[in-house]
């Protein structure tokens, strides 16, 4: 790929798996609409970009596929196919395929992948045929009626066509593809068009000229041209202009496809030409004589957005986590200076920095819907897979969460929704004798909570068995059978996340309850949430990921424990108390305290991370109440030092698993403070 493509192809990346997304959606749509034809319109107009894109960027597997998907798209639109359940199955598979290759583009791969299979279905589907297993004897079966484009003619074109061919005239498709950066594009078009009056005749422009000369055009267009020159000389004349990307002509017979389509007594006649040259067309409508006007509606000129990489948005972040500990720094000059000027100056700073920090942060976020989309054809597959009917309903996926976190997320996601429909969900005949609707339920929900996203996963199906759960809980040893009995319900559910409770003797695709549930805590965990589950036996189960809006930047109380300065997140403190040592109690060899009523065991912090002591308390201890779900602790510290923003830094690979610490931060005065990961202090 030359470097002027190269520059797109983050671009066509990212627009490709909008435009894949849209068709998921749409598809989705036309199962349950099979017969509106304005849902198969915008699966048309996808899949007709995508295909324009994928070709003008040189994958041609991609092009020659959505290419084919146009074709099936086309008779749809025109009522000459009908929308069958086999049908969408095999449009699924292409969308599938299509998927399998940008993702291969976006990693770097050259985006190939072996579409034989697929598109013969698609060509047999296009015949009227059932579509099979394509055999070897099929696929060497190439005629022109395959080979052809959705380039509609009127019996009028045509005939000129074919009087041209027959008057010595060569007969081609001409794709000219304009610089992405090109100005003024009526301009060039114009020009353009001036090289093909002077060399033969345009019979057909698609857009049409009209919408060329107004600009209603992405970046490319196609002519049927006569022409006695050949295709070199053509090339040749239009590479001439400035701002032209490529040309490609391809020249084709009209009377072969004549041939082709005479045995159809239809009107419009479409034109072939070699599949792997596919013509770079706009994202108009290509039948601009069709009835249906379906024409795309003028570009937005008034929607103002811009793409970014993730990447520089990474490099923003990162400067401006060095100016938050500088700010630091300069707050803690001033009040030890004590001049009122400078005072006023860092106030002011701080302030503005805040609010820079709150754009860079909302630049950052997206919605979760980025995640959740994928979802719907998942769980649409799922239950054909196991015979079951289930709706999906998703609430609030424009909920924003930050890129990095959103990354994170999918798989987990994945594993809890398969979770349901394969372990939690019922199946019809099961749900009909429960007195249940045939149809299950699944209800994804995300929402803000202070400085928190929580995702749910709620089902309405068999619910969690007590019994079942702690036998198994027993049999791998993660609990001993004398304290089973004292577990409250919610408890012996949270024993599906622990490490080894999982014995599925194979580990099929279909995630059953309890497979791998490990995985998904400590991933959730490790991006500074936390994962709950409750559930009414009979009646269905909700799981409860609650995460941090954001990873770079939190809120903390500062402590000191006798030199050192540590960091606990404001999100997993309660309260902070003075106790006197004589309140102290001691229960099984634990030292605890009574807090508001509840028995709350202190850990002393000094003790955990082996602080040098240097001097010992007075008749009071100072103490932090943090949670975890349900569970509190008081951890026990030597002064708190006060609340401050700071930025969470990594301690890098070689201490990445140093005990309870989640990372560290650089104080105002230079000082590194560890920050305390309260999640693995309580059990």
């Amino acid at each position: 790929m030359d470097m002027n493509m190269n520059q797109y192809l983050e671009v066509f990346i990212e627009e490709s798996k909008e435009h894949l997304q849209a068709c998921n959606q749409n598809l989705l749509e036309l199962e349950k609409n099979p017969t509106n034809l304005s849902i198969v319109n915008e699966i048309f107009r996808s899949a007709h970009t995508l295909k324009g894109m994928s070709a003008t960027m040189g994958y041609e597997d991609l092009a020659n596929l959505t290419h084919q998907m146009e074709n099936i798209l086309d008779l749809i639109r025109q009522s000459k196919l009908l929308v069958s359940p086999e049908l969408l199955d095999v449009v699924f598979s292409a969308t599938e395929h299509l998927e399998e290759m940008v993702q291969s583009i976006s990693e770097g791969g050259d985006g190939k992948c072996d579409v034989k299979d697929v598109i013969q279905k698609l060509k047999m589907i296009e015949k009227g045929e059932t579509p099979i297993q394509t055999s070897a004897k099929q696929e060497a079966a190439v005629t022109v009626e395959e080979k052809v484009s959705t380039k509609n003619f009127d019996q009028f074109e045509l005939t000129v066509l074919i009087q041209s061919a027959e008057q010595g005239f060569n007969t081609y498709e001409v794709a000219v593809s304009l610089r992405e950066d090109c100005l003024l594009k009526a301009a060039r078009v114009f020009m353009v068009f001036e090289v093909f009056e002077a060399l033969g005749e345009v019979i057909k422009s698609t857009p049409s000229v009209d919408l060329l000369e107004e600009e209603q055009f992405d970046n490319e267009f196609t002519v049927t041209y006569v022409s006695k020159e050949t295709e070199k000389t053509i090339i040749q004349k239009v590479m001439n202009i400035s701002e032209i990307e490529k040309v490609v002509v391809t020249p084709f017979s009209p009377l072969e496809i004549q041939q082709v389509y005479g045995r159809r007594d239809e009107s419009e006649v479409t034109v072939g030409k070699e599949e792997n040259q596919i013509a770079l067309e706009s994202n108009e409508t290509v039948n601009d004589n069709s009835d249906d006007k379906t024409q795309q509606p003028k570009a937005n000129i008034g929607n103002k957005t811009i793409r970014v990489n993730i990447e520089r948005l990474d490099i923003l972040m990162n400067l401006f986590e060095e100016l938050v500990i500088d700010r630091g720094r300069l707050e803690q000059i001033s009040s030890e200076l004590n001049n009122q000027e400078l005072h006023e100056t860092v106030e002011r700073m701080s302030r503005i920095s805040g609010d820079l920090q709150n754009i860079i942060l909302n630049m950052r976020m997206v919605p979760v819907e980025m995640v959740f989309n994928r979802f719907p054809r998942m769980v649409r597959q799922l239950a054909r897979d196991l015979n079951k009917k289930i709706n999906l309903e998703i609430f609030g996926a424009e909920t924003e969460l930050d890129r990095t976190v959103i990354d994170e997320i999918g798989d987990p996601l994945v594993h809890l929704i398969r979770n349901a429909i394969d372990h939690g969900i019922e199946t019809p005949s099961e749900r009909r004798s429960k007195g249940k609707s045939e149809e299950g339920r699944v209800h994804l929900k995300a929402y803000h909570s202070g400085n928190h996203v929580f995702i749910e996963i709620e089902d309405d199906g068999a619910g969690i068995s007590r019994e079942k759960v702690l036998n198994k809980a027993i049999k791998n040893n993660i609990v001993i059978a004398q304290s089973a009995a004292s577990l409250t319900d919610k408890q012996v559910y949270e024993l599906i996340f622990a490490s080894g409770f999982s014995t599925a003797e194979k580990i099929s695709d279909i995630s059953g309850r309890g497979v791998g549930l490990d995985v998904v805590k400590n991933t959730i965990e490790s991006l500074g949430g936390s994962v709950s589950v409750d559930s009414n036996f009979g009646k269905g189960s909700i799981f409860s990921i609650q995460l941090p809006l954001t990873l770079s930047i939190i809120s903390v109380m500062l402590v000191g424990i006798q030199n050192e300065k540590f960091a606990i997140p404001l999100s997993s403190i309660i309260e902070t108390a003075i106790v006197k040592k004589e309140d102290i109690l001691y229960t099984h060899n634990q030292k605890v305290i009574d807090f508001r009523g509840k028995v709350v065991p202190l850990l002393f912090l000094k003790d955990i991370f082996d602080v040098p002591v240097l001097s010992e308390n007075g008749d009071f201890l100072s103490v932090i109440i943090v949670r975890k779900g349900d569970k509190m602790a008081g951890l026990v510290v030597d002064s708190f030092i006060g609340q401050q923003e700071i930025v969470l830094k990594s301690l890098g690979n070689y201490l990445a698993n140093v005990f309870a610490i989640s990372g560290a931060t650089i104080l105002g005065d230079g000082q590194v403070a560890l920050i305390i990961d309260c999640n693995a202090l309580i059990n």
